[in-house]
């Protein structure tokens, strides 16, 4: 195992407010980033592919399933880079753009969680719609929306106009991977969900029973792609992780999203905000 740098826990200012990098005290080189108190990545610097929060295991599932082979990615979202880390060590010669709009983090996880060390990965200093604009068409094999203020997803980033340009960039046969969180009623996620079906003939969404049911605030997972997808594949690697996730797709996805409207720039929606109680 390579030796890697020594973070330093605590706090740091960035370009949008505050971040606090905590150790995790199970697994020796496990670090949490958080912002306003919400956890936002977890990166074991030893062992890039250990996804340690549920959801994101979900989109390791999602991306394991992929052809074989190098990826072309885009992620819209940095954080801690946590997932650039996983597909650089899983699919070893994969070309990858992260976009993210705080440079003071992005220093930050350069500094202390060892950006540098992840090969063929260029990160762009730019807002979600401004940074996918200035890709070319037809450039990646996967995009990651994964993109967040504090644990709230950015509506201007869930639009049918923004959606389309995400499938821009897509080749033929590429996938688009959301994170996304809701709680009671699931109102949001519909929409978000009706708006990939209009942008993308196969959707799915994987989600722990939960928060599907909208028991409680979570993280849903939303996959897009003109293809067909490995719908048998992701329902047991869903139900085989340690979430045991539901995969949702065809007539019960149709169900799921009950007849919601797709989200369109300039409409007044809002993004749910967790309760209190759900970050302590």
């Amino acid at each position: 195992m390579a030796k890697v740098k020594e973070p330093r826990q605590g706090r740091y200012p960035v370009t949008f407010g505050e971040v606090e990098l905590l150790r995790d005290l199970d697994r020796p080189y496990g670090w949490v980033l958080t912002s306003g108190g919400v956890p936002q990545s977890y990166v074991d610097l030893a062992d890039p592919t250990h996804l340690d929060f549920e959801y994101v295991q979900l989109m390791g599932t999602v991306i394991d399933v992929l052809p074989q082979g190098p990826l072309d990615v885009v992620h819209v979202g940095g954080g801690a880079c946590t997932l650039p880390r996983y597909v650089a060590a899983t699919r070893p010669g994969s070309r990858q753009i992260v976009i993210e709009p705080d440079e003071g983090l992005v220093q930050l996880v350069r500094d202390q969680l060892s950006l540098k060390s992840v090969p063929r990965l260029k990160v762009k200093i730019t807002d979600g719609r401004r940074g996918v604009a200035e890709i070319e068409d037809g450039y990646a094999d996967l995009v990651v929306l994964d993109a967040f203020s504090g644990a709230t997803m950015p509506v201007e980033l869930a639009t049918a106009e923004y959606l389309a340009d995400l499938a821009r960039v897509l080749r033929p046969g590429g996938t688009l991977l959301i994170n996304v969180a809701d709680g009671r009623g699931l109102r949001f996620v519909r929409r978000l969900a009706a708006t990939v079906r209009r942008a993308f003939r196969h959707v799915l969404l994987l989600a722990e029973p939960g928060v599907l049911r909208g028991r409680r605030f979570g993280n849903l997972i939303l996959v897009g792609s003109a293809r067909e997808l490995p719908e048998d594949r992701l329902v047991r690697g869903a139900a085989g992780g340690l979430t045991q996730a539901r995969c949702v797709y065809g007539e019960d996805l149709v169900n799921f999203v009950a007849g919601a409207a797709p989200i369109r720039d300039g409409e007044p929606v809002l993004a749910p905000v967790p309760p209190p109680e759900v970050f302590g």
